[in-house]
C-alpha cells in the first residue's frame, strides 16, 4: 500500500502491525497516484489531519483508493479494513489519556480466524464455482459419448424426441450443482463459518449452470466429438469467467458479498441478470437443438 498525506506515520505504524501487508511512503498524492495506476501499490491509503468535529484538536480523515470491479479489490479491501481497524485502536490508546471524559469503550476481543478472508473472498467462491463448471464439462462428454457411440439413435427410438433427451440430460446436471454447493454451505456451517444469504447464493449459482450446461450441450450437439467439445468449451469457460472481470462486480465478489451478508443494489442485479441470460440463453439452445433434429430426421 502507498500511504500519503500528513498522518502516513500514523498509517505506516498501524500497517505495521499487519502480516501480510507493507507500505510505501510518498511525499505527495501524486507520486502515490503514480505507482497506484502502474500498479506497483495495490492501494492507497491518504492520511490527513482535519479539525475536529466533537471539539477542541484534530482527527485523522483516511481516503482509501483501490481497484474496482475485481476478486481481488474484495481481497485488498479486506486488508484496508484491517490497517483502518488497527489505526482507530493506536490513536484511541493514545489520545485517551488527554480526554476529559473516557471514551466509549472498544468491544471485547473475539476469538475470530485469522483466515476470514481468504474464507469468504477465495475458498467459498472456489468451492460454489467449481460445480456449475463440473456439470457443464460432464454434459459435454454425456452428449458426446452418445453421439459418438450412436446410443442416441437407439434412444431416439423411444417415444421422445432429441429435444427431450436433451433436456433430461440437461436438467439432471443443472440440479447436481446447486445440491453440491447446498452441501458445501452445509459443511461449512458445520465447521462454524457462517454464510448468509443461502437461497441467493444458490440462485445465483444455480443459474451460472445453466448458462455453462448450455454452453456445453451446445458444443457437444455441434461438434459432435468429445476431444474438441471439451477443449473449447474449457477454453470459453476460461475466456468467460475470465471476461467477468469487466463487469461491474465480478461472480466471485457477488458471492463473497452475499455470504458475508453485504449485498449491494449491484449485486441482487447481478443475480437477476444471470437468472434471465440463463433462461435466455437456454430458450436459444432449444431452439437450435430442435433446429438440429429437425435436419437429422
Amino acid at each position: 500500500m502507498a500511504v500519503t498525506g500528513d498522518a502516513r506515520e500514523e498509517l505506516e505504524a498501524a500497517a505495521a502491525e499487519q502480516d501480510g501487508t507493507s507500505v510505501t511512503a510518498f511525499e505527495n498524492e501524486a507520486a502515490a497516484q503514480r505507482a497506484f495506476d502502474q500498479r506497483r501499490v495495490d492501494a492507497i491509503l491518504r492520511g490527513q489531519y482535519v479539525p475536529s468535529t466533537s471539539g477542541p484538536g484534530e482527527q485523522i480523515a483516511v481516503t482509501a483508493t483501490v481497484p474496482e470491479g475485481s476478486i481481488r479489490s474484495t481481497l485488498i479491501v479486506v486488508e484496508v479494513r484491517r490497517v483502518l481497524s488497527a489505526l482507530e485502536r493506536q490513536e484511541r490508546l493514545e489520545r485517551t489519556p488527554y480526554l476529559n471524559q473516557p471514551p466509549v469503550p472498544l468491544p471485547d476481543t473475539v476469538s475470530a480466524s485469522q483466515y476470514f478472508g481468504f474464507t469468504y473472498t477465495i475458498l467459498i467462491p472456489l468451492l460454489l464455482f467449481l460445480p456449475p463448471f463440473i456439470s457443464g464439462s460432464v454434459a459435454v462428454d454425456t452428449v458426446t459419448e452418445e453421439l459418438e457411440r450412436g446410443t442416441m439413435e437407439l434412444l431416439r427410438v423411444a417415444p421422445v424426441s432429441l429435444l427431450d433427451i436433451i433436456d433430461g440430460k440437461a436438467l439432471g446436471m443443472v440440479l447436481l450443482a446447486p445440491a453440491q454447493a447446498l452441501m458445501w454451505l452445509a459443511l461449512l456451517s458445520t465447521n462454524g463459518i457462517a454464510v448468509s444469504n443461502p437461497a441467493a447464493i444458490l440462485l445465483f449459482i444455480t443459474a451460472v449452470t445453466v448458462v455453462v450446461v448450455t454452453l456445453g450441450v451446445v458444443l457437444g450437439i455441434t461438434l459432435q466429438n468429445r476431444r474438441p467439445a471439451q477443449l473449447l468449451f474449457s477454453v470459453l469457460t476460461l475466456v468467460l469467467f475470465g471476461g467477468a472481470v469487466l463487469l461491474p462486480e465480478h461472480p466471485a465478489t457477488t458471492v463473497a458479498k452475499l455470504a458475508v451478508d453485504s449485498p449491494t443494489l449491484l449485486t441482487y442485479s447481478h443475480v437477476g441478470g444471470a437468472v434471465l441470460l440463463a433462461v435466455a440463453g437456454y430458450a436459444v439452445a432449444r431452439v437450435y437443438i430442435g433446429r438440429v433434429a429437425a435436419e437429422s430426421l
